[in-house]
């Protein structure tokens, strides 16, 4: 079994969500049957969308302090519950001594293999995410169209730093279903929670199945990577 590093902290909230759907989704009998998991959630790390849309404050030196302790703590391999820390994955590859899964990746291959004959696929994600433009990369790969709110990101935006990250669970979800309805006139017919907050909130809020969960993608990815068995597989 190879024991699982959590590059963590970006924000806590999902971070712990991470851990709890690796555990949940594991198929186990007790304890001792779980994986081995190793969480760093530094919180020191600072915030992706303003490095990415502004220049300042690079999240690099304190991902690599990170990566150096979960590496000393016995890590075989890593993840990160961060949307837009994906855009510094090709830096961090070089910084790692052990491999580091791509959960942007496996997110498109999971779409391309369940919804095959979805073309055009929407994104909720933060600015940062969604101006970067590190999706689009991987959906032209994969022959599919990306589609993103433009009149309703602001409302997107609200609800993962004014809803999530404060940890404020009364906010409601109508301004993120109107981006939503702005990407289905666009010919979006699958959304991606492109924010580890929306992740996180798949527990309180309802989410049909055209809405997948990068987060879930990766858990059980991580599950089959470190040599345990996914429940119900």
């Amino acid at each position: 079994m190879k024991t699982i590093g959590i590059l963590g902290g970006m924000g806590p909230f999902a971070t712990a969500d991470l851990y709890k759907k690796i555990t949940i989704n594991t198929k186990a009998d007790s304890d001792q049957e779980q994986l081995h998991i190793i969480i760093d959630s530094n919180t020191a790390i600072p915030d992706r969308t303003k490095c990415i849309l502004t220049g300042c404050g690079s999240p690099i030196p304190e991902m690599t302090h990170s990566i150096r302790r979960l590496e000393a703590a016995g890590a075989d391999f890593l993840i990160m519950p961060c949307n837009t820390a994906h855009y510094f994955y090709r830096d961090l590859l070089k910084i790692s001594e052990v491999p580091i899964l791509n959960m942007l990746d496996l997110t498109v291959n999971y779409i391309k293999t369940k919804f095959g004959t979805a073309k055009t696929i929407g994104l909720l994600a933060t600015d940062g995410t969604s101006q970067s433009g590190i999706y689009d990369q991987y959906f032209e790969k994969a022959g599919m169209k990306l589609v993103k709110p433009s009149i309703h990101q602001k409302k997107v935006m609200d609800f993962i730093y004014e809803g999530i990250k404060k940890n404020n669970l009364t906010i409601g979800t109508e301004g993120l279903f109107e981006a939503v309805k702005e990407m289905e006139e666009l010919g979006a017919s699958v959304f991606i929670l492109g924010c580890t907050e929306l992740s996180a909130a798949t527990d309180y809020y309802s989410f049909d199945e055209r809405f997948i969960d990068p987060l879930l993608v990766l858990a059980k990815e991580s599950i089959t990577y470190a040599g345990g068995i996914v429940k119900g597989i």
